[in-house]
């Protein structure tokens, strides 16, 4: 790997992932929406170049980027969050945006395409998830990832461009959005105030950003051509232990309230990926714990605020 272009790099694995990459000394071509305040996220490096142009413009890529690549992650995605998981037309805009990103990467001499999917092509499984387990999303944003994963595998093949597909569980870390459960509960804990769950009987596999970070990049060194991986710690805990060790380490003083917030009609109640295939293809084992990435992401945000506040 010697150039790679991200879109959508703002995010937790976004950022993470170019930490990594300019540490293995690559050069990075960052595809963030134009006038975008979170650019200011990215770390200033001479590896980095920042590339704006929006996510419905990835056509004019080979334009924008002179130089040739060899590798495309394609994180950039819209309506993520709440109602417009299920707007439909957005969510069919987002499967065009993924096939455009191959016809860039193509256009760009990419030899592999590794693409974000998620957990919510699965819908509701009670046990671990494969990548052979039957998929039956439940809301548009799980149906659009499960159709652009399979679109974009077909046209990589017909472009002899090496196609991974790493459906991600729960990934938390620095620069998380602001409206993720851990991050919007460790603010309102720094404020003193109460933030407000489910009764946290659900079991959820949570993955820290560093350790994402370090897949995705070995996924483009040495994944499989064609295959999906499952991105996660291989570990399921329920919810109010992750809640609790967070309170812990941000307020050990501070309060919260379990059963304020009652469970979604479609709660997804289990969440736990099958890794032996990263263990296997890539050789990683995770190297964060939930406590020790929470702690980093505590001192973030501790340094986010003084940031804002000065």
């Amino acid at each position: 790997m010697k150039h790679a272009v991200i879109t959508g790099p703002t995010g937790a694995i976004g950022v993470a992932l170019i930490e990594k990459l300019i540490r293995e000394g690559i050069q990075i071509s960052a595809v963030c929406r134009p006038g975008s305040e979170r650019i200011k996220e990215l770390p200033k490096n001479d590896f980095l170049k920042i590339i704006e142009c929006d996510i419905s413009d990835l056509l004019n890529l080979p334009r924008l980027i002179k130089e040739e690549c060899d590798m495309f992650y394609h994180f950039a995605w819209k309506g993520t969050v709440g109602d417009a998981r299920n707007d439909m037309n957005l969510q069919v805009q987002n499967i065009k945006f993924a096939v455009d990103a191959v016809e860039a990467a193509q256009k760009l001499g990419c030899k592999t395409f590794i693409g974000a999917g998620s957990q919510a092509e699965y819908g509701r499984v009670s046990g671990v998830l494969h990548a052979d387990t039957p998929v039956m999303p439940e809301n548009g944003y799980g149906m659009a990832k499960l159709c652009a994963g399979q679109m974009t595998r077909t046209l990589c093949k017909k472009y002899h461009i090496r196609h991974i597909w790493a459906r991600i569980l729960s990934v938390y870390g620095p620069h998380d959005g602001k409206k993720t459960m851990i991050i919007s509960a460790m603010n309102s804990l720094l404020k003193g105030q109460v933030p407000a769950f489910t009764k946290g009987e659900q079991k959820w596999d949570y993955l820290y950003s560093k350790d994402a970070a370090n897949i995705m990049y070995l996924l483009g060194e040495k994944g499989e051509d064609q295959k999906i991986y499952c991105l996660g710690s291989g570990k399921a805990r329920p919810l109010k232990e992750y809640i609790e060790i967070l309170r812990k380490c941000v307020s050990p003083e501070g309060q919260i309230d379990l059963g304020k917030i009652p469970y979604a009609e479609n709660q997804v109640m289990y969440l736990c990926a099958d890794v032996l295939p990263i263990e296997q293809d890539l050789g990683y084992k995770c190297q964060y714990s939930f406590e020790k990435g929470i702690e980093e992401t505590y001192q973030w945000i501790k340094k986010e605020q003084y940031n804002e506040e000065n």
